[in-house]
């Protein structure tokens, strides 16, 4: 559990992406009906639209949003190395292009903060360097060495620099290391001292094979503060998150609900289904008669099919919608295993049908 200003978040929690300060199609309040307990928003798509001055201006990103529980805001690095055009990386920062125009900008870990001091998330992450999924040992050294230069620089700035607003925001490193053991435990043991309220696991989820994935998690669970919240970003898949947990992670992040919902992929609890599928022309069972979604019991397979079919938006809310209520329902259900002691047996039964999805 992580008490902040807005609202207790319960863990282990799956947030909801909202990059560009909503999780797409959804008004804040469907978001809270559908048991949602924080989103996420992100500091580069943020700060070059609408700009982090005008969120600041606005009351910060929960005023500007309307959205009234917690919020987690990630530092811009992923976006800057993995969407914009790159031009120059150096100690002291990245340069780059916006993926929207060209235009030149300039981040830094102190930037990083800057901006996300003027968004006013409940919870923000260090500016780190993260490499893709299938670099070379000495690149890897390298983004390490830097991410503790950067996530120093971060602490120094905030402790300069207190929140705009009337809420601490709670700081979280970012362990880098790609699946390399030696690097992984370096930034590990660099990092616990800044970390005082949350720690998150950088650079997985990017490509590499998934037994390399959950080494890396077991080696981290080995060496984080058990007495501290472990964000494992960028995922995932309900089998994944499950797996994750059982290594002691727990909190997560995915746009694996919403971007599947938008091709017409719904999670149930017999499986994913294809709603596109011709199978379903003349389906009029529901949709999902047993998801906490309004939507599952309300509209059969047949008619959501029909509005994939002609484009309509409805279909892309109520898909969304079904798998936004499944990773909460997943969530619950974790929890309450757990308080109970059942996760690992409850786990493996769940993994059988799941670990192929």
């Amino acid at each position: 559990m992580l008490d902040t200003h807005h609202g207790i978040i319960h863990t282990p929690v799956f947030m909801p992406v909202g990059t560009l300060g909503t999780v797409k199609t959804f008004t804040p309040q469907e978001l809270t009906s559908l048991d949602t307990e924080i989103i996420l928003g992100n500091t580069y798509h943020l700060y070059l639209k609408p700009g982090d001055d005008i969120v600041k201006d606005a009351g910060g990103l929960h005023s500007f949003s309307s959205w009234k529980g917690p919020m987690l805001t990630d530092s811009g690095g992923f976006q800057v190395f993995s969407l914009a055009r790159l031009n120059k990386i150096s100690d002291e920062g990245v340069e780059f292009q916006s993926h929207i125009d060209g235009s030149k900008h300039f981040f830094t870990p102190e930037k990083s903060m800057s901006i996300q001091r003027n968004l006013g998330a409940d919870i923000i992450m260090a500016f780190d360097e993260c490499p893709p999924g299938k670099s070379d040992k000495k690149t890897v050294g390298q983004s390490v060495k830097r991410t503790t230069m950067w996530a120093k620089s971060c602490v120094q700035y905030l402790d300069e620099n207190p929140s705009h607003f009337e809420w601490d925001q709670i700081f979280f490193p970012i362990v880098q290391g790609n699946i390399y053991p030696e690097l992984r435990k370096q930034s590990l043991d660099e990092l616990v001292a800044l970390a005082s309220c949350g720690m998150a696991i950088g650079g997985l989820a990017v490509g590499e094979d998934k037994s390399a994935m959950l080494e890396m998690v077991s080696l981290c669970d080995e060496h984080l503060p058990i007495d501290q919240p472990r964000y494992l970003m960028g995922v995932g898949k309900p089998a994944d998150i499950v797996n994750a947990v059982a290594m002691g992670m727990d909190m997560f992040d995915c746009v694996i609900p919403t971007r599947n919902g938008r091709n017409g992929h719904i999670f149930t609890d017999e499986g994913i289904i294809n709603i596109k599928n011709s199978k379903y022309k003349s389906d009029f069972s529901p949709i999902d008669a047993i998801s906490s979604s309004p939507f599952g019991a309300q509209f059969s397979k047949a008619y959501v099919r029909h509005l994939f079919n002609v484009n309509e938006i409805l279909g892309v809310r109520i898909s969304s919608a079904l798998n936004i209520a499944f990773y909460m329902k997943l969530m619950k259900t974790i929890r309450s295993k757990i308080e109970c002691g059942e996760f690992f047996k409850w786990s493996k039964s769940f993994l059988r049908k799941w670990d192929d999805e």
